[in-house]
C-alpha cells in the first residue's frame, strides 16, 4: 500500500486552475484553446484544467469570487491569482501566472 500513495502523490498536479466560462461562447472556447496551448508549452505534465460552465452551476461563481467570464482561476500553487478575458495575449497570462516561460 505505500507504494500506491507515493505513486497517488507523485502524479499530483503542481498547477490547478479552473477556468469559469459561460455556455459555448467563442470567447470561452478561445479561452480554453489558449489555456491548453500555453499550459502544454510551459507546464507539460504538471497542470489540471477545471472547466466551470457558469449556465450550468451558477453557485460556483461565489467561491472564487467570479464577476466576468471567461475567468481563469490560478489555484494551486497558491497564492491564488485570476485572469479576465480570452487569454489571448501569451506574455499577459503567464506573467499573470507567474510561470516562466520555456526557452525555444
Amino acid at each position: 500500500m505505500a507504494k500506491e500513495s507515493k505513486k497517488a502523490l507523485t502524479k499530483v498536479p503542481k498547477w490547478e486552475l479552473r477556468l469559469y466560462v459561460a455556455g459555448n461562447t467563442i470567447k470561452s472556447a478561445t479561452a480554453l484553446k489558449n489555456l491548453q496551448k500555453y499550459c502544454e508549452e510551459h507546464l507539460k505534465g504538471q497542470y489540471k484544467i477545471e472547466v466551470i460552465d457558469l449556465l450550468e452551476q451558477p453557485q460556483l461563481a461565489a467561491g472564487d469570487q467570479i464577476f466576468a467570464i471567461p475567468t481563469l482561476v490560478r489555484k494551486v500553487p497558491v497564492p491564488i491569482r485570476k485572469i479576465i478575458g480570452d487569454l489571448s495575449n501569451e506574455e499577459k497570462v503567464l506573467v499573470g501566472l507567474n510561470i516562466r516561460p520555456v526557452t525555444k
